[in-house]
């Protein structure tokens, strides 16, 4: 049976929402009228013009506050000035050679206005798409409000992937411009991102791009074209500090976002601008229970949608304080992150499990090194978090007094989707436990018949609501196909689920991500959560490999905690203790152990990769994400 966790009494006390009855109260009201709902938490926002309807339907079609025109940017910075909020922080940038820089909201608001005239004296406007290639420092977050001020739809490209897949994102949205920088720093080298925007555009072969804006981040050495390229610096020298946000239709694309499609060429995700400002900005601040006082710091990269909606636009309509972070969380050393917390005074922490695993393997000592007391809540995202890494998590980073809100969401949502709420939600380690208001989530077979509780199913959404993306850019074909075709009249982004008892959910991770044992189907999470159980596992990574006789067979790949000797009665224990926690059927067939595992920039396990070394295939097809190739190699080498 799960551990449970109740929100501490003196969180609970001063939280937005203080109790199971009053979230169920709320979320009752949420779902029984939407539309009257999302009204009212619309009205806390800037609108030009009113709505005339909040929703419009048509499946798989939707538009919320239909009628209405707003702007982002304005509601991040504009609806703050004039009031205490303009003096107080919004960005703290913490760089990785150590230099730091904070903008408050009335600065952030004057380099947005200078920036977003700077675009429009270069020839963009409203409906144009501009791709953004940047390091994770302020002027990525000042591009981005620059190009929803004047209109314009941003696609940022996340700053680990090749010139390929630039090109090819940037051709998919005929963007117009590229934003981008000299290079980036990540563990005291330099990512040369002009020199890859380059690459993709040479030979003509991004034809729609007419401009590229270079920031001078590293001054590092880079080829030049009078003819497209511009100096940051140089455009913003003579541009106006007065730009009034243009009034922009709701149903506006505020940004496209790619994301791999699980065959064929990347999915454009595009979100509209009403709804998505709505929902972003009203799950910031309830699920993180924000407060004006709190340094909220968001550990993801805004290349991802993580950093879009927590810690751009969703912590600045909220008026609140975001950290933003270049570099990598051991470099110089494991203490990084425990270091920034406590030199800025850290409040909310959000990061990805893949994170707190490599910290717990590292062991207590670089936390308790710092000074970790400012923290009230901690947060994680990207993939189900095993239970044990959950109480690590609890123990050492929240001392036992910061609740955990472990949130489900996806690029396509727009925002989270089901999560703990702090001070009303008791917690399970390894569960996202309940829907946020508005959002009715449910488990049913491939029919879109309900699963018994405690049975593995499709995890659906039932109804949209104000986050939801609106289509693939180009293509509403696939965007019917891909979310609404698999299950009847309800949207599927691939995960499977279980609800338990408490009416709690249960992520089991992709559907792809299952294997099938003599008919038994397991999703790898299940089995990864089993192995992370030993006591000496710090990381693993599961997938079926073909077998003559179960259909499939289990390959686990392990890496230990620092310390703990790699041998074959190691491995014994580890296949037992699967045994153990699901069945003798589900016994590994093969234990490797590795010093590391594959991963993407934004810290997934590409299982992709294991398959192929798994099956000694040398074609390992795209690795633009993969985050540290040796670690390839050493796989492939202890194959041969």
């Amino acid at each position: 049976m799960a551990q449970r966790f109740d929100p501490p009494q003196n969180f609970s006390g001063n939280a937005h929402i203080k109790s199971l009855d009053e979230y169920r109260s709320v979320y009752e009201r949420s779902v029984a009228d939407p539309e009257a709902y999302w009204a009212e938490i619309a009205e806390q926002f800037h609108w030009h013009e009113k709505w005339t309807d909040v929703k419009k339907w048509n499946e798989p079609w939707v538009e919320w506050f239909v009628g209405a025109k707003t702007n982002i940017a304005y509601n991040c910075l504009d609806r703050f000035l004039g009031t205490p909020t303009q003096n107080k922080a919004a960005i703290v940038f913490e760089g990785e050679p150590g230099d730091t820089q904070t903008l408050t909201y009335l600065q952030l608001h004057r380099e947005v206005c200078k920036f977003a005239n700077a675009l429009k004296n270069l020839g963009l406007e409203k409906g144009d798409r501009v791709a953004i290639y940047m390091p994770m420092i302020p002027e990525l977050a000042i591009a981005l409000l620059a190009c929803a001020r004047i209109g314009a739809t941003h696609s940022v490209i996340f700053g680990g992937f090749s010139a390929e897949a630039i090109r090819d994102r940037v051709n998919d949205a005929e963007c117009k411009a590229v934003l981008t920088a000299d290079g980036g720093w990540r563990r005291g080298r330099v990512i040369e991102l002009k020199k890859a925007v380059d690459e993709a555009l040479a030979d003509n072969a991004c034809p729609t791009i007419e401009r590229v804006v270079v920031f001078k981040r590293c001054g590092n050495e880079i080829e030049w074209n009078d003819e497209v390229d511009v100096w940051w610096s140089d455009a913003v020298a003579d541009a106006s500090a007065d730009c009034p946000a243009e009034p922009l239709d709701a149903q506006h694309p505020l940004f496209i976002l790619y994301t791999s499609g699980s065959t064929g060429k990347p999915k454009g995700v595009l979100h509209a601008l009403g709804g998505y400002m709505v929902y972003a900005a009203h799950t910031t601040k309830y699920v993180f229970d924000l407060k004006d006082e709190d340094v909220y710091w968001c550990t993801a990269d805004i290349g991802w949608i993580t950093g879009h909606s927590y810690i751009v636009y969703g912590p600045l309509a909220n008026g609140a304080t975001a950290l933003m972070f270049e570099g990598a969380p051991n470099y110089p050393d494991w203490g990084r992150f425990w270091d920034i917390v406590e030199r800025h005074r850290v409040s909310i922490f959000y990061t990805a499990p893949t994170a707190i695993r490599a910290f717990l393997k590292q062991g207590d000592d670089y936390p308790n090194r710092h000074d970790l007391s400012s923290l009230r809540l901690l947060g994680t995202v990207g993939e189900p978090i095993n239970p044990e890494a959950w109480l690590w998590y609890h123990r050492v980073i929240g001392k036992e007094r910061c609740p955990i809100v472990d949130t489900w969401w996806q690029t396509e949502t727009g925002g989270i989707m089901i999560t703990p709420l702090p001070g009303a939600v008791t917690t399970k380690p390894g569960s996202a436990t309940l829907p946020f208001f508005g959002i009715e989530p449910a488990i049913v077979d491939e029919k879109g018949e309900a699963v018994p509780q405690g049975e593995q199913g499709l995890l659906v959404v039932q109804h949209p609501w104000p986050g939801m993306m609106r289509t693939i850019y180009g293509d509403p074909d696939r965007f019917r196909e891909s979310y609404w075709e698999t299950v009847p009249h309800a949207y599927f982004a691939g995960d499977g689920a279980m609800q338990d008892e408490d009416g709690y959910f249960w992520i089991l991770g992709r559907v792809d991500d299952v294997v099938n044992i003599s008919g038994h189907r397991l999703g790898t999470a299940e089995i990864e959560h089993a192995l992370v159980g030993h006591p000496s596992v710090a990381e693993s990574a599961v997938i079926g490999t073909p077998d003559e006789i179960t259909g499939e067979a289990l390959v686990c790949f392990v890496t230990l905690i620092g310390g703990i000797e790699k041998s074959d009665a190691l491995k014994d224990e580890i296949v037992d203790q699967v045994a153990k926690e699901i069945g003798r059927f589900a016994r590994p067939k093969t234990v490797r152990f590795t010093d590391a595992l594959p991963k993407t920039r934004s810290g997934k396990i590409m299982r992709r990769l294991l398959r192929k070394v798994a099956a000694n295939d040398p074609s390992l097809g795209n690795i633009d994400t993969l985050e540290d190739i040796s670690v390839l190699a050493q796989l492939q080498a202890e194959d041969e």
